[in-house]
């Protein structure tokens, strides 16, 4: 009854309330990142919802589009500085996710949504991520975040799925407050974002 009836009605409700409550600041990160790096304000992806559907994720921008001489982007970690660098370390680059919780495509609690293109490359195992809705935090988030291995992060998220409940929900919400204060595991080894996934062998 948690999973299909209370979850999605406190994820819908505590959205709302945000979005109202951090719409001062999500307006001023709109603002600086306009006037600091210019247009597009929002990185919008496909991801992979609940049971593999595909929908459109939204996060604030931190990222610049500067190139090398061949006009080729520069490594994520080049192109992760000033106002971006800020917002990412401050993670309110997740703020818009609040409208995909919301729209009921999200949960505030869950595995996070990675690439449309990593679907075929799950295990059987692994692939059990789905069974639940995407979350903006996660289990695996509280215990290491973008600094553990992609079958580390594939163990918490499945544990996730098999022991949902509220207070699980709850201990990870206290745990994510946390993390954001310390800004602990937001990077993997120096990098601005954790290497791509291809595959478990």
């Amino acid at each position: 009854m948690y999973v299909n009836l209370f979850k999605p009605l406190l994820d819908r409700i505590g959205a709302l309330i945000l979005l109202l409550l951090f719409s001062p600041l999500i307006l001023l990160s709109t603002l600086m990142i306009a006037l600091l790096m210019g247009r597009p304000i929002y990185f919008t992806q496909h991801r992979p919802g609940l049971h593999g559907k595909i929908f459109t994720i939204y996060k604030f921008r931190t990222m610049t589009d500067e190139k090398d001489g061949e006009g080729n982007l520069l490594p994520d970690e080049q192109r992760l500085h000033g106002i971006g660098k800020t917002i990412r370390s401050l993670s309110l680059d997740e703020l818009p996710q609040l409208w995909n919780v919301l729209k009921g495509e999200m949960s505030f609690i869950g595995p996070r949504p990675l690439l449309v293109e990593y679907l075929p490359l799950y295990n059987p195992v692994q692939a059990r991520r789905h069974e639940v809705k995407p979350g903006i935090t996660g289990w695996a988030q509280i215990n290491g975040r973008n600094a553990i291995s992609w079958e580390e992060k594939f163990r918490y998220d499945v544990e996730y799925v098999d022991n949902i409940n509220f207070w699980f929900d709850l201990k990870i919400f206290l745990l994510t407050l946390k993390k954001v204060v310390i800004k602990e595991g937001i990077s993997q080894g120096g990098a601005a974002t954790m290497e791509k996934f291809n595959g478990t062998y």
